[in-house]
């Protein structure tokens, strides 16, 4: 007996084609498919360095334990227009949110705009973008709580007097900034002995941190204290202290990821990192987004974890707060494993 014709056996599969299409619209039962879960993209200020590596993983987690998905995008260097090209990518690939740690905040303003035009979300985390069209802001902790713990953790090495310096990251990044213009004000009052002699600027460049330290101590022979501002420059001014030999004589501390300035903590070339838990960071920033895609209004006081019980949102900053500064010293470093 002759086989089906090709006529007959593609009006015989049409039936099925038609199930199967069907099938994608809904179940058995006639309900509709669950929505595609919110797509999160996280645009750190520069990849490969360890605080948005930490950041990334508490991302990760939250996303598991949320149900969307989270991605992170990097630049190679710290250079504004790398961070523009990035998101104009995202925006054409209609992502559902981004979040944006801003190396130039003013830099931003344009394409943030473009994608809160094309319906997508955009937050800043760690640092924000202030004058920008960005929804909120997750803040790691205050201005006024990093600077003024810096300041007082270096001047209870130095006795509150001699010459101290800055060794900041990049020129334009809104928190650095806003963390140096407490530390200023504040040391200027409370410890009036002591003098800021320079602030420099070594992008997200350990190696160039502490070149610029070393040029700092050669410069001002006087020099007793040097604050890192960034999780580069940290360990990059700890280091030049120690290459300089001058443990001891010349005090340092700084913004530090943990295993980064492990190292110098315990050869007392830094004495104090003054931070936040990282990770849990990453993990509000990812909470965050997920409340903004859904709608969901932030509260004064919002339960995001177990361990974030109790985070604060500013409601006139569009700011959500994770908490008070870490103080990370040898005793304690090694409970922190990023």
């Amino acid at each position: 007996m002759r086989g089906p014709t090709k006529t007959f056996r593609l009006v015989a599969t049409l039936p099925l084609v038609a199930a199967l299409a069907l099938g994608g619209c809904s179940d058995q039962l006639g309900n509709p498919p669950a929505p595609p879960p919110t797509r999160i993209e996280f645009v750190p200020k520069v990849r490969g360095i360890p605080y948005f590596e930490a950041m990334d993983n508490g991302g990760l987690e939250a996303a598991k334990q949320l149900g969307v998905v989270w991605h992170s995008t990097g630049p190679e260097t710290v250079d504004p227009a790398a961070q523009v090209s990035i998101l104009r990518d995202l925006i054409a690939k209609k992502v559902d949110v981004i979040v944006v740690a801003p190396n130039d905040p003013a830099a931003l303003a344009g394409v943030i705009a473009e994608a809160r035009a094309k319906g997508i979300h955009v937050l800043t985390s760690d640092t924000d973008a202030p004058g920008t069209q960005r929804e909120v802001f997750v803040n790691q902790a205050s201005a006024q709580g990093i600077g003024t713990a810096l300041v007082d953790a270096l001047m209870a090495k130095t006795g509150g007097t001699g010459q101290w310096a800055i060794v900041s990251c990049g020129p334009a990044a809104a928190n650095l900034n806003s963390w140096i213009a407490v530390q200023k004000e504040y040391a200027a009052a409370r410890y009036p002995k002591a003098e800021l002699v320079d602030t420099v600027y070594a992008g997200e460049d350990q190696d160039k941190a502490t070149v610029l330290a070393k040029q700092l101590m050669t410069g001002h022979p006087g020099l007793t204290g040097l604050i890192g501002e960034c999780t580069t420059s940290a360990p990059g001014v700890a280091k030049a202290v120690d290459d300089e030999q001058k443990i001891g004589r010349v005090f340092t501390v700084g913004v530090g990821t943990p295993q980064a300035i492990k190292p110098f903590l315990l050869k007392g070339s830094c004495s104090q990192s003054v931070l936040w838990n990282v990770e849990s960071l990453g993990y509000l920033t990812a909470w965050t987004a997920k409340q903004v895609a859904d709608g969901k209004p932030l509260q004064a006081v919002n339960k995001v974890s177990l361990e974030l019980p109790a985070v604060k949102y500013d409601a006139a900053t569009k700011t959500v707060l994770l908490g008070d500064p870490l103080l990370i010293t040898a005793d304690n470093v090694d409970q922190f494993k990023y």
